[in-house]
């Protein structure tokens, strides 16, 4: 069987994270499948699907090495190119990802104790953020 949904939410850009945790949860547990795989894919090229231990602390570490791994100051040719100066945040979200995969045992997420699920929006302005969520199982 396989179920998805969409997950939409609003984000500030510059590597803003957010937890999506409950809204993936409320997903499986609509889906009424037990044992499988939860697929959670952004959508849209300038955005990352990940885990972390959310808390300020760590989410404003992890924000500040984005920045300097890959610096949304620094010149890109595709910023030079489409004029829309977001090149970094392609870049972010290449590195990072677009998707997750966690495995589904008893109806339940397999997640580490502090582990939850967070969408990361690179781009350089407020977005809409589209999240699919995908249960595939028995």
């Amino acid at each position: 069987m396989v179920f998805g949904q969409e997950i939409t939410l609003t984000t500030k850009g510059f590597s803003d994270i957010k937890n999506i945790t409950k809204q993936v949860e409320l997903i499986v547990n609509q889906s009424k499948i037990k044992n499988g795989l939860v697929g959670v894919f952004a959508v849209g090229s300038t955005a990352s699907i990940s885990t972390i231990e959310y808390e300020p602390a760590l989410v404003e570490d992890v924000r500040d090495q984005l920045e300097e791994f890959v610096s949304s100051r620094k010149p890109t040719r595709h910023s030079q190119t489409w004029g829309d100066d977001n090149g970094f945040s392609h870049i972010r979200a290449t590195i990072m990802g677009p998707g997750i995969t966690v495995p589904l045992s008893d109806g339940e997420m397999i997640l580490g104790t502090w582990q939850q699920i967070v969408v990361i929006d690179h781009d350089n302005r407020q977005r809409s953020r589209r999240v699919f969520v995908q249960v595939m199982g028995e």
